[in-house]
């Protein structure tokens, strides 16, 4: 079981991640960019991530690659395909040519896919109202080896498209999520009931990633702790879960995440609810109905520095397998402090997109902490182009 190096690594400094040398210990998490409209990669999608690469980190990931169509969360989700085989190769090259490696998310958002949006109906483990409203479909056999297959072809995809690593979502209740749910899958067969039958599907998707990736790409996963809601996956289980990963022997690492895109988004924000915010990107009367329920959905949870860490902690006593922390990490000696416990890598989003040049300063020798005051408003942001919204208000 893993426990702390004798030595702490350098946050600057060569780390390895499967067959991948990174040039330090920080990676930019996935985070929606709200930049490719009708799943097309832009100009505006290639700067955002060339800025971070840019300003410092070893390695920046895309958000949110689709492997399926009725996958995808809305129709401004890029899928992998012919069409976007060339701006995501664009993508990489300029993320290399800042000096950084090129991560990619890839998933399926099951009961989190806008189906409206889609023109498709979105499909869960079993039949339920969907974060559209719509109720979804339950996944037959059939679905299930498909949309395995599709990640299989995803990864090889991306590493056509000269991506380093690959990273499968297995995190906020999204479809491989929801599987692993015991409030979401009330399955009777071989994929509902008992953790490993749960567990199946989601571990045949990372041997095919595996599969389509070949060797020489970093293959990672982004797992749920706890879903944040009654009934949901829990630590004791998500344990379990990583444990089966890790035996499995396809996987490079870890990141460890929480919270349900479904019934608690906030569980992964922690800080300010921007319930304002979120009602005024809605029509009528989907506004008015969501000033009802919002408190409900967007629920707050004061924000602590690293809070993911002490949840984490739990997984690095149980596994070998490198983990990569996430949850509020502004400052450096947070860094330096998950490393010195053990923790492989860390990873950031919203401080990158308040400072993206943040962590070129630290490398620099300064120790000033992020400026991002957990406000949680680029999260409605999303949908016009995911940005620090108070960085626009602060005078210059």
């Amino acid at each position: 079981m893993t426990g702390a190096p004798t030595t702490p690594p350098p946050v600057f400094g060569p780390a390895r991640l499967g067959p991948l040398t990174l040039k330090n210990r920080i990676i930019k998490s996935a985070t929606f960019e709200g930049a490719s409209p009708r799943g097309e990669v832009t100009d505006d999608l290639v700067a955002f991530h060339e800025r971070v690469a840019r300003g410092g980190v070893a390695m920046t990931t895309v958000a949110y690659l689709a492997v399926s169509p009725e996958g995808r969360t809305d129709r401004h989700c890029i899928q992998f395909g012919p069409a976007a085989a060339d701006g995501l190769r664009r993508l990489t090259s300029a993320v290399h040519d800042a000096g950084a490696l090129a991560s990619a998310q890839i998933g399926h958002a099951g009961p989190v896919a806008n189906s409206k949006s889609n023109r498709a109906p979105s499909l869960s483990p079993s039949r339920r109202f969907g974060a559209s409203g719509a109720l979804t479909r339950a996944a037959t056999p059939a679905d299930i080896e498909r949309i395995t297959d599709d990640y299989r072809r995803a990864a090889a995809a991306a590493v056509a498209a000269g991506f380093d690593c690959i990273e499968i979502h297995l995190g906020h209740n999204y479809l491989l999520s929801s599987f692993l749910s015991p409030r979401l899958n009330k399955r009777t067969d071989a994929w509902g009931g008992p953790l490993e039958h749960r567990a199946r599907f989601p571990r045949e998707v990372v041997a095919a990633v595996r599969e389509g990736a070949g060797a020489g790409v970093a293959v990672t996963a982004k797992l749920n702790m706890a879903d944040g809601v009654p009934g949901g996956l829990d630590v004791p289980e998500s344990i379990d879960v990583a444990s089966m990963l890790e035996a499995d022997g396809h996987l490079d690492a870890l990141e460890l995440t929480g919270g349900s895109s479904l019934s608690n988004p906030m569980y992964l924000f922690r800080g300010d609810a921007p319930r304002r915010e979120f009602a005024a990107t809605l029509p009528q009367p989907l506004r008015l109905g969501f000033s009802v329920v919002g408190r409900r959905f967007l629920k707050e949870y004061p924000f602590e520095e690293g809070y993911f860490e002490q949840q984490a902690r739990e997984f690095l006593a149980a596994l070998e397998l490198p983990l990569i922390l996430l949850g509020g990490i502004n400052r450096l000696d947070t860094v330096e402090g998950a490393l010195a416990e053990g923790f492989s890598f860390v990873a950031m989003a919203r401080a990158l997109l308040r400072e993206p040049d943040l962590v070129g300063r630290w490398e620099q020798g300064r120790r000033d902490a992020g400026l991002c005051i957990h406000c949680n408003r680029c999260m409605p942001s999303i949908y016009s182009g995911t940005r620090c919204v108070e960085l626009r208000a602060t005078p210059a």
